[in-house]
């Protein structure tokens, strides 16, 4: 499949508020409401939360359709203040909806990321470098870097790929589809609709593809020659990150749960929806295991009414002992939204080398 030419679908955003959206919006997410229980966890009390606040961590962020307002947007966060942004339309010239769905800061400061409609490479300064428009009736959420010229796509869609494009040459240097739930009758299910397809898929340091299989409720790995070489059951498996020591760390979407697996499939830990007292996981996303053993949790909560959005902790640390070392609700001063993505800026390695186990 040839590149398309890229057209305008992207802005850049300063830090100016915008106006709150006053229209209904229609939700995208693949994702049922929470238990009320979940529902009726009340707001945490300013300045009860772990941690230091903005000031934990260095890290961008983004959530998956803010509705809020016309844009949806990346933060930087260094010594606690928001000191870059970066934005794009909530509609596309086609008028199709778009969202972050994966970011990567780059060793050279460039932002890589999945938008729904496509995936797109900017500069620090926001200038477009690279980008592929995903064609009609397909979806990218996942966009993966390998090393500095390569980028390993999903493409949801009948069929659904992966794709591994040179973003140099614009090659399609691998391509190969993917199992998904048949293709419904009714467009409106959204068991097999494409949007429920897959989020996260990544290629492991070993050259396998390790691959979240959302609507169908599993993980499975696969080798160079894509054969099956590993699977377990993961209901909603949002993300799935292969670690060091072989296990497998997994983030449910909907059923809000973050779990380990070794390479027999056993849970080897795993952290539910009411484990952490007051912080309850609600919709989680993008997982991560950071170098000093935790294990940071982005708790989208945009499966909620927008009303109760900020009741949210939109994102957690937390130790192989669940103690919660740093819990992030920034719903103001500054406002960053629901919480689908982070990439801490304080952890070492490189994206583009494999060395973020995210």
């Amino acid at each position: 499949m040839p590149l398309r030419p890229i057209t305008l679908v992207l802005v850049a955003a300063t830090l100016l508020p915008v106006a709150l959206a006053q229209s209904p919006a229609v939700p995208v997410a693949a994702t049922p409401p929470p238990s009320p229980r979940a529902a009726r966890a009340p707001a945490p009390a300013p300045g009860t939360l772990p941690g230091r606040g903005l000031a934990h961590h260095d890290f961008i962020c983004a959530g998956q359709w803010d509705t809020r307002n016309p844009f949806e947007t990346v933060y930087m966060v260094r010594d606690g203040r928001i000191v870059w942004s970066f934005a794009i339309p909530d509609k596309n010239e086609r008028n199709e909806t778009v969202e972050f769905s994966d970011i990567h800061l780059l060793a050279n400061g460039n932002l890589l990321y999945a938008h729904k409609t496509g995936a797109a490479e900017v500069t620090s300064q926001r200038r477009l470098v690279w980008s592929y428009i995903a064609p009609p009736g397909t979806e990218i959420h996942s966009a993966q870097p390998i090393g500095a010229d390569r980028v390993f796509l999903c493409q949801n869609g009948f069929p659904a790929r992966a794709m591994l494009v040179n973003k140099r040459t614009g090659a399609i240097e691998m391509a190969h589809e993917l199992e998904t739930a048949p293709k419904p009758a009714d467009p409106a299910r959204v068991g097999g609709s494409i949007h429920g397809q897959f989020r996260h898929i990544r290629m492991t340091k070993a050259g396998t593809y390790l691959v979240a299989h959302l609507n169908l409720g599993k993980v499975v790995e696969y080798d160079r020659d894509w054969n099956k070489i590993f699977e377990v059951a993961a209901p909603s498996a949002w993300t799935a990150v292969r670690l060091p020591n072989g296990n497998t760390l997994i983030g449910g979407n909907q059923h809000g749960y973050v779990r380990e697996v070794n390479p027999r499939g056993e849970i080897v830990w795993e952290l539910n929806r009411d484990d952490l007292p007051g912080i309850p996981l609600y919709t989680v996303q993008e997982v991560s295991r950071l170098a000093n053993g935790n294990t940071l949790i982005c708790n989208w909560g945009g499966s909620l009414q927008k009303s109760d959005w900020e009741k949210v902790v939109q994102y957690i640390e937390v130790t192989p002992a669940k103690q919660v070392v740093w819990a992030l609700h920034q719903w103001s001063d500054p406002d960053l939204g629901p919480g689908s993505l982070m990439q801490l800026l304080d952890e070492p390695g490189t994206a583009e080398n494999g060395d973020l186990l995210r």
